[in-house]
């Protein structure tokens, strides 16, 4: 089923009363909520920064925290203790009460009750409908005709009166105030939301031109050309005679290393003598197959 909105109602003609009202209570309100706005749009900006920056990430961590700690214990504790435990006492509980419990109320009370519940009827109840039928009621109806007439004439009409030509009149003009005063705030709410809007932009632009456009002139105007000629007047050769300067402290360092190895050799030559040569070793096969020609005729059936 679905919901019908309900048609907005046409406004009716306002009076000279109500624009005398909205416009002075507009004003004030514009004055007092701007500050207010701004205030509050500061307040929601650092507030956002400061959540996303610190409380929810303390949060993630104190809620796993809070789990390690606190949830997985408990829900260990109800699984694997409290819940058998539990269920033993119940079962304990039905057995030593529930059960005798039942049989007492069904065996016992029950015929007990139903038979006080007669005595009773006989006793107090059937005199007491008796006496209400015959002697409170009609004693009531005038009573209760004489106290209607007494309580209508002393309360009822004066309430009537004083609602139908104070209460309402009154109750309408603080409608009409409290009317504007709402539309009024609404109103200056979203014009001191502009204006904050309009301040954010004209202090962002100071604060461009004021310290980002000269930083930005300074980068690209003095600073870029210095740099590129630092980079080809100091930087640039300096690296290249560093280059140089590694190339030959290489070559010197290579050369030493030979020295140095040459003269270990020397000494160890001077020392323990030459080397030994490795022992030459009989072998069995041939050295090479020899290259067999066109006239030769050893081959291996005529060898000795």
């Amino acid at each position: 089923m679905e919901l019908q909105k309900p048609s907005p109602q046409p406004r009716q003609p306002e009076g000279c009363l109500v624009v005398a009202i909205r416009i002075p209570v507009r004003i004030f309100v514009l004055v007092l909520v701007v500050p207010v706005r701004l205030v509050w749009d500061a307040l929601v900006v650092a507030g956002r920064f400061l959540l996303d920056t610190l409380l929810r990430p303390l949060g993630r961590a104190l809620a796993w925290v809070g789990r390690v700690l606190f949830v997985w214990p408990l829900v260990g504790l109800w699984r694997y203790v409290l819940v058998p435990v539990g269920r033993a006492i119940g079962w304990l509980a039905r057995v030593l009460v529930a059960v005798p419990a039942a049989w007492l109320y069904r065996y016992v009370l029950t015929p007990v009750g139903h038979a006080l519940a007669w005595l009773g009827r006989y006793l107090f109840v059937v005199p007491a409908r008796w006496l209400y039928t015959w002697v409170l009621a009609p004693l009531a109806t005038g009573v209760g005709l004489a106290l209607y007439w007494v309580l209508r004439v002393l309360f009822v009409l004066p309430a009537l009166a004083l609602w139908r030509w104070v209460l309402v009149p009154v109750g309408r003009v603080l409608a009409v105030v409290a009317r504007e005063v709402g539309e009024a705030l609404t109103h200056a709410w979203r014009v001191a939301g502009r204006i904050s809007r309009a301040v954010g932009r004209v202090l962002g632009t100071l604060f461009r031109w004021i310290f980002v456009e000269p930083v930005r002139w300074v980068y690209r105007s003095v600073l870029t050309p210095i740099g590129h000629v630092v980079r080809d007047a100091v930087l640039r050769p300096a690296a290249q005679a560093a280059r140089a300067v590694g190339r030959v402290v290489g070559g010197a360092l290579t050369s030493a290393r030979d020295v140095v190895r040459q003269a270990r050799a020397d000494v160890r030559r001077m020392l323990f003598g030459e080397p030994r040569q490795p022992a030459a070793v009989d072998r069995r096969e041939p050295e090479g197959p020899a290259a067999r020609t066109l006239g030769s005729s050893t081959t291996a059936l005529t060898k000795d």
